[in-house]
């Protein structure tokens, strides 16, 4: 029998897929109940405003994270060269083609002669 190890407890196969179905439906149910209790009503203006810059604000954390950190630690190596290169990009308003292009080739480069 296989066995996962999760948060040191060990699990089935068959425990693994209920906690599995059970996590997916509870976040289902979540994002229903979001749309239950808002239902048709509209938002004032300040929380709309607030709710569109959401995912703006999320993939800039992301981004931050996936850039300076190595497991646990921060580090600063050819992807902060990358991202620089992409701010520039953006700023000068590039297509996003060659914003990514531009980013990927940057760090590219800074790994091939780092």
């Amino acid at each position: 029998m296989n066995l996962a190890v999760v948060d040191g407890i060990a699990l089935s196969n068959s425990q693994l897929w209920v906690l599995v179905i059970v996590l997916s439906a509870t976040a289902y149910a979540l994002k229903v109940l979001g749309f239950v209790v808002v239902g048709g009503r509209t938002m004032p203006p300040l929380v709309d405003r607030c709710l569109a810059l959401i995912p703006a604000s999320l993939l800039a954390a992301l981004v931050a994270k996936d850039t300076f950190t190595s497991a646990q630690e921060f580090v600063v190596d050819a992807r902060a060269i990358g991202l620089a290169v992409a701010l520039v990009a953006v700023w000068r308003r590039a297509p996003f083609i060659v914003v990514v292009v531009a980013a990927m080739a940057a760090t590219a480069l800074v790994r091939a002669f780092a």
